[in-house]
């Protein structure tokens, strides 16, 4: 067998190149970003052709790849947590349909909030949805877990998830890989009413789903991912879930826990494995990187148990953050730390934006602009612009969600403020501010909205933005009377007229769009050295 080095998102990438997929669909975030990245630049998926194209959101992203699969091809939808919210409604209601072709929601969640707003655990959706669920240990594993997720979803016709974490996602190991698959062809569902979910079939199709509960439970037991490794010390039993496995193994020189381990990386969890562990142990403990799910669901799953349960709800691991082979070891009671100490050679610093940034010029315009008016009044959204909610500028006052900054200054409008300010960029303003933009327009509403356009995906690298050449357009099309849209270009030479813009439309009780325009500086310095 062939082995390379990579990261955990290229393995991923890589392995479903290898499963045979036909597409890959999803949108930048963090840290699921470099899947598709990953596909995009690989010639080997050019030959194949592979559709690899950013989609504008993740629930366009995961429709898309339900309509490859329903074709019978098989196709990959990549999103980090709070995406697979945007992607709920396709994800919960494909449950139902189920599939024609494989399909596998890969999503990537974020202990600690790295770069999110929240520590949302996506198994709850995979347990809401009823679906198998896949959460890998290590990275030969996930390579693996993309070939069985796209098996298991043909075998059932389901979807599969397949959850993975920021550190799964973002560090490097060897990996073997298998023989390439060839891709499916062309296949029309046996059932072409599947996907009609008018409630006479869509009853029909949920007892299905329930039928199937017995199947991807057998599954979770056969398929090898899940294992019980029994132990001499049954003073205390583990549950180890994910990655949560190998920061527990780190604790022992030789890899072997004294103690009885039910290592878990498939869900549903069968009860039978469940019972292996609760009858030898009166105490377990329950190791999962994310929410307390197991925790929760053990005692549920033996009636009336006798054993007590350890995790973060009890206080044996924080309930907070993300796991780390040092939390590990203080919920054993292993007082001498695994891990190195890394020395502060550097002292810690806020993110800023970067220098020559339009962003930084257009929050010194709006600045200016709001002199004359009380502070909190600037609705904004997650992008890099986000970074003028800090010192110097702290020009913002929300980041809420993916478009909220819209609709948030709508209703704060509704409710008597005047002037209310929207800040969205361009990659947000399509992937979900438009519908919000279009309530406004509705009511005529007095909100000045601000686009900052830096013609990408900038926070996540530099991705291609749906919203490339098609914002005026848009704008207009939703309803915009024209000479209510203004385009300027922030730059210190113009800081003087784009004041006044700004002023003119703030006084204005009606809608005004301004869009801020000019190429992210990183963009332009790659485009400058790639000539």
């Amino acid at each position: 067998m062939q082995k390379k080095l990579l990261l955990g998102d290229d393995i991923i990438a890589q392995a479903a190149i290898d499963a045979g997929i036909s597409g890959i669909y999803a949108y930048p975030g963090t840290p699921s970003t470099e899947i598709m990245a990953y596909v995009q630049a690989s010639a080997e998926a050019k030959e194949k052709g592979i559709h690899a194209v950013w989609s504008s959101n993740e629930k366009t992203a995961l429709e898309t790849a339900i309509g490859m699969a329903y074709c019978g091809k098989r196709a990959i939808a990549c999103m980090k947590h709070v995406g697979l919210n945007v992607a709920a409604d396709a994800f919960i209601n494909t449950a139902i349909t189920g599939t024609n072709g494989g399909l596998v929601v890969l999503v990537a969640d974020d202990p600690s909030m790295h770069s999110s707003q929240n520590e949302q655990d996506s198994r709850f959706y995979g347990k809401f949805a009823m679906l198998p669920v896949l959460e890998p240990t290590n990275q030969q594993e996930s390579y693996d877990m993309i070939f069985y997720g796209f098996d298991l979803s043909e075998k059932l016709g389901l979807p599969v998830m397949i959850r993975i974490t920021t550190r799964m996602a973002h560090s490097r190991s060897a990996v073997a890989f298998r023989e390439k698959r060839e891709q499916n062809t062309l296949s029309m569902p046996a059932d072409l009413r599947q996907y009609i979910l008018l409630p006479a079939i869509a009853r029909q199709r949920y007892k299905n789903l329930l039928s199937l509960q017995k199947d991807i439970e057998q599954e979770a037991l056969t398929s090898g991912y899940n294992s019980f490794f029994d132990g001499a010390d049954t003073s205390l039993g583990i549950v180890a879930c994910g990655l949560s496995f190998n920061y527990l193994m780190e604790n022992y020189d030789d890899r072997h826990c004294p103690h009885p381990v039910l290592k878990i990386a498939q869900y549903p969890v069968p009860v039978s494995l469940v019972e292996q562990l609760t009858s030898k142990c009166k105490k377990i403990l329950v190791l999962e990187d994310g929410y307390p799910l197991l925790e929760e669901q053990f005692k549920g799953l033996i009636p009336n148990p006798e054993f007590e349960i350890l995790g973060r709800l009890s206080g044996d691991v924080p309930r907070d953050g993300e796991l780390n082979p040092d939390i590990v070891a203080r919920a054993l009671g292993i007082n001498q730390p695994k891990s190195a100490q890394i020395p502060e050679v550097v002292v810690n610093r806020p993110p800023a934006l970067c220098k020559g940034c339009g962003h930084i010029d257009m929050f010194l315009a709006l600045n200016e602009a709001m002199q004359d008016y009380t502070p909190g009044r600037v609705f904004s959204d997650i992008g890099c612009y986000t970074l003028g909610a800090l010192p110097p500028y702290s020009s913002i006052n929300t980041c809420l969600d993916m478009g909220a900054a819209i609709t948030m200054a709508k209703g704060a409008a509704d409710a008597g403020l005047f002037p209310s300010i929207v800040v969205i960029g361009d990659s947000t303003f399509t992937h979900s501010g438009m519908t919000g933009l279009l309530d406004i327009l509705v009511e005529d509403a007095p909100v000045t909205v601000i686009i900052a356009d830096n013609l990408t995906v900038g926070m996540t690298g530099g991705q291609q933005s749906s919203a490339s050449g098609l914002i005026e357009k848009i704008v207009l099309g939703l309803g915009l009377r024209e000479d209510r849209l203004k385009v300027v270009i922030p730059l210190k030479k113009y800081h003087a007229e784009n004041v006044e813009i700004i002023r003119e439309a703030l006084k204005y009780k009606g809608t005004s769009v301004i869009v801020f325009r000019r190429e992210c500086i990183q963009t332009a310095l790659r485009r400058v050295k790639n000539k």
